[in-house]
């Protein structure tokens, strides 16, 4: 998780104050992932809210980094590899793909991901754009 300062804390702050929350729902991935089903169980919303047309935007931080990366294969572990149902984004108008810049530095990680449109931003902007959303769900 990113600590900000006392005075970035504050201009976020009075950004979000500033801010219309116009978009419905954002979904937080901040788990590795095959650790866990949080990172299936995000994908299964999202594609649910798109299939009735909902708004929804889709963040990964920490370690939920990963769940972008090429080449992983959850069946070494005889996990089910849902990453490969990340290509369906483009089907379902899933547009909105941010990852923080700060979590892909702090694991050496470049931003060559296996779906197209991820948008980097910096820890600022990452929380600026959680915060146009009215709902924030976090796995």
């Amino acid at each position: 998780m990113t600590a900000y300062s006392e005075e970035e804390a504050s201009e976020v702050a009075k950004a979000a104050e500033s801010m219309n929350t116009t978009k419905a729902l954002a979904l937080l991935n901040s788990k590795a992932p095959f650790a866990c089903s949080h990172g299936k169980d995000s994908l299964d919303i999202a594609l649910i809210f798109a299939s009735f047309e909902q708004g929804v935007s889709l963040f990964f931080q920490g370690d939920g980094v990963y769940q972008l990366i090429a080449g992983q294969d959850g069946s070494v572990i005889s996990v089910k590899d849902y990453l490969k149902t990340f290509a369906a984004f483009e089907f379902y108008d899933i547009e909105d793909i941010y990852v923080c810049q700060q979590s892909l530095v702090e694991r050496n990680l470049s931003n060559s991901f296996h779906i197209d449109n991820v948008q980097v931003l910096t820890a600022e902007n990452f929380a600026l754009q959680l915060l146009q959303h009215k709902h924030v769900l976090r796995f």
